[in-house]
């Protein structure tokens, strides 16, 4: 069993969430709070330091119109000499609002700590298709930027979200159409709802890897992989090759049921970790969106000997 010294949960009731690690060695950690209406960031000198830190509100939702309900899945990060935060909201409830016209936005933050500074809002993100988008991420290789997110695909009525890439003229406008690198096809990926949702970007060891968590939010999510070659063109679907089972899923030895929309990051001895949502109970009573019991947890994790990330299992609560 991997050896881990983190508290396990590490932050109770934030689902969703990510931690960075800055280039001066400063900890950040956003998530998905329970209320959905707004955008909270932690900063820490240690990473065991985020636990018990401050939390500042940045950004609370609109009280009418677009960005006004479903405040999910905020991510923060450092591009060019300024902090970006991305996210995922619907209209703000009204008789006329669509709580669930889910689309992306960005904020962006040009002071030196995420923390201080003013927020601006640079709008949403504009994909050539207007549908259901959330869960964006970033990731720079070989000299550019990419932007990969969940969106509905209307020519597949019969599954919820796929996953697109595209490469990044900014932080919030796209340079190149959309690729649809994966969408849910396999029995795992379809249970409840057919989903795919939160990639994560990792690079190492000559490949680009590109998590993501698939089916619905209760015990049956889980997470899934995506592989290219470093020197591929990475908007050719053709360069990716999907696993064919979850590589992180659900313990009912360890207790730990549902994990998901992962992220990543490194402690101080540069040991690579695993962020990710669970639930410590496998049935959920009511609607599980309304459920504030997916805590984040953080795990170490290794490599397998063909350079493919070995996530291993959720670790038990401690």
């Amino acid at each position: 069993m991997i050896d881990n010294k983190l508290p396990n949960p590490f932050i109770l009731e934030r689902a969703d969430p990510q931690i960075t690690r800055h280039e001066d060695g400063r900890y950040y950690f956003t998530a998905t709070v329970p209320a959905y209406d707004r955008i909270v960031l932690r900063g820490a000198d240690t990473l065991t330091g985020l636990r018990d830190a401050a939390e500042t509100t940045i950004w609370t939702r609109h009280a009418e119109g677009a960005m006004g309900s479903h405040i999910w899945a905020p991510e923060l990060h450092w591009i060019d000499g300024a902090w970006y935060v991305y996210f995922a909201a619907g209209e703000a409830e009204a008789a006329t609002a669509d709580v669930w016209r889910i689309r992306m936005y960005v904020l962006e933050n040009r002071s030196p700590d995420p923390l201080t500074g003013t927020w601006v809002e640079k709008g949403p993100i504009t994909t050539p298709v207007d549908s259901f988008a959330l869960d964006a991420t970033t990731f720079a290789h070989a000299g550019r930027r990419y932007l990969c997110w969940a969106q509905h695909n209307p020519a597949l009525p019969e599954t919820n979200t796929s996953l697109y890439l595209a490469a990044l003229a900014d932080p919030w406008t796209l340079a190149t159409a959309p690729v649809e690198l994966s969408r849910p096809e396999l029995d795992w990926e379809t249970v409840r709802f057919a989903v795919n949702e939160g990639p994560a970007a990792l690079v190492r060891g000559g490949k680009v890897f590109l998590t993501y968590s698939a089916a619905g939010t209760g015990a049956e999510y889980c997470v899934g992989l995506l592989s290219a070659d470093a020197d591929a063109d990475l908007l050719d679907p053709a360069s990716w090759t999907k696993s064919p089972t979850p590589v992180f899923a659900t313990s009912a030895e360890a207790g730990i049921f549902g994990p998901g929309h992962n992220a990543f990051t490194v402690d101080e001895d540069g040991r690579d970790l695993l962020v990710f949502h669970a639930r410590a109970y496998a049935e959920i009573e009511g609607d599980p969106l309304d459920n504030p019991d997916r805590h984040c947890r953080v795990q170490p994790f290794g490599w397998h000997e063909d350079g493919t990330p070995d996530f291993g299992r959720p670790l038990p609560e401690q």
